[in-house]
């Protein structure tokens, strides 16, 4: 990195850190990317960017980029019982919150975001990707990252995107905060739609082909899916209280491997069709649910997290990857104007913006993406008291980071129970 240059180093080269990484390319400006694992492949599954980021995302001008994700826009949500009966349709289509919901593979987003990141065709030098470095800790003050090799990096800005395990955290807050089970454990499948032509359940119901989200509740459990990847896939995320799993369930990677048997046992009491789109996958995965408290603070020195290093989200909202482009861009706003090196007093100060437009909101999202998986379980936590469909247009109808601040909007949606 050059003397003069405005040197920001991005722990994590996740979807958050790669987000990031694209809104802090600038004219002046060094942007590194420590990533731990050798990238050789992103695994998951689908993943959903809700209008509140999908509109972050088109600001960026990524159209090149995303193009071959084949990216499906989503219209509506709906909610089912175990009986087929709907009990509520929620349109999600572009024109209700100035953007579309969009279904991506996770590979395929995660793919076209390192594209991007690394472009020459952007705006402001490339990011520098280093795989293979796992950092061992942070010198929040003084502004260096040591890598377990031993190699100290120095920059005026880290950002710490390194996941729900974060070792920036760990830095941040001089004391580690582990990652709890929930008590929720989920099962993921991915199926080629192809394989569901012959699926007998009334379309009116339920059309795998459709662009809609649905989610079936009941007996404690739900079920929700929908197509991504141009409509060639169908993906399930199916989850279920630990206590009526039927296998063991302590593993937190996408890839572990679950039983099929178990799953249909813990779904017996879901329609037939439903295990029908269970015998159709080819694979099943199975991971337990895990969680962080909302935390105090973000920031310690030139030093930030963002994503789930700072506010791991529960699937239940879809708001895991949107509120870290939400991140991602509440840094670019408050960057936005610095070419030259800052002070590392400047840093600082820029840091404290952001996390005041940023820690009650995602705050909120956090807890109600916490109330809706386990309702009724979280005693002395804070309880949210919007409806779903009001929730919805809470998280969507969001217009950026200073936006947001310059309303100062209080969380008057939570009381504490």
């Amino acid at each position: 990195m050059e003397q003069d240059l405005f040197r920001i180093i991005v722990v994590g080269g996740g979807i958050a850190g790669l987000a990031a990484a694209i809104a802090l390319r600038g004219p002046g400006r060094d942007v590194l990317v420590l990533e731990k694992s050798q990238m050789l492949r992103e695994v998951g599954a689908l993943i959903s960017l809700q209008p509140n980021a999908s509109k972050i995302v088109s600001s960026w001008d990524l159209g090149e980029f995303l193009k071959d994700c084949e990216p499906v826009v989503d219209q509506g949500f709906r909610i089912m019982n175990t009986d087929g009966h709907v009990l509520n349709n929620i349109p999600t289509s572009g024109h209700l919150f100035g953007a579309d919901r969009i279904i991506y593979h996770r590979q395929d987003l995660h793919g076209a975001l390192r594209a991007a990141a690394e472009s020459s065709k952007r705006p402001g030098r490339p990011a520098q990707i280093r795989t293979g470095c796992a950092v061992q800790r942070i010198d929040t003050a003084g502004g260096k990252v040591e890598l377990a090799s031993g190699e100290v990096i120095e920059g005026d800005l880290i950002v710490g995107a390194d996941g729900i395990r974060s070792v920036v955290r760990d830095s941040v807050l001089e004391s580690s905060v582990q990652p709890v089970p929930t008590g929720l454990s989920a099962y993921r499948l991915l199926i080629p739609t192809e394989k569901l032509k012959d699926l007998e359940v009334d379309k009116d119901i339920f059309d795998p082909e459709k662009p809609i989200t649905t989610m079936i509740v009941g007996h404690g459990s739900r079920v929700v899916m929908g197509p991504g990847r141009g409509n060639k896939l169908f993906g399930i995320v199916a989850l279920v209280p630990d206590e009526k799993m039927n296998e063991t369930s302590d593993a937190d990677s996408w890839t572990a491997e679950g039983s099929r048997d178990s799953l249909r046992e813990s779904f017996v009491d879901f329609p037939p069709w439903v295990h029908s789109l269970f015998d159709a996958a080819p694979d099943v995965g199975l991971w337990q649910l895990r969680d962080i408290p909302s935390l105090s603070s973000w920031v310690s020195g030139q030093t930030i997290l963002i994503g789930d290093a700072a506010h791991a989200m529960l699937p239940t909202q879809g708001q895991g990857a949107s509120q870290s482009v939400e991140d991602a861009e509440a840094l670019q706003a408050f960057f936005s104007d610095v070419t030259n090196r800052p002070s590392r007093q400047e840093v600082q100060d820029r840091l404290a913006r952001v996390f005041d437009a940023r820690h009650e909101r995602a705050s909120l999202i956090q807890a109600y993406s916490r109330q809706q998986a386990r309702p009724g379980t979280e005693a002395g936590s804070k309880k949210v008291t919007l409806k779903p469909e009001e929730f919805l247009a809470f998280n969507c109808g969001y217009d950026g980071a200073k936006d947001w601040l310059s309303r100062q909007r209080p969380a008057q949606q939570v009381v504490n129970a």
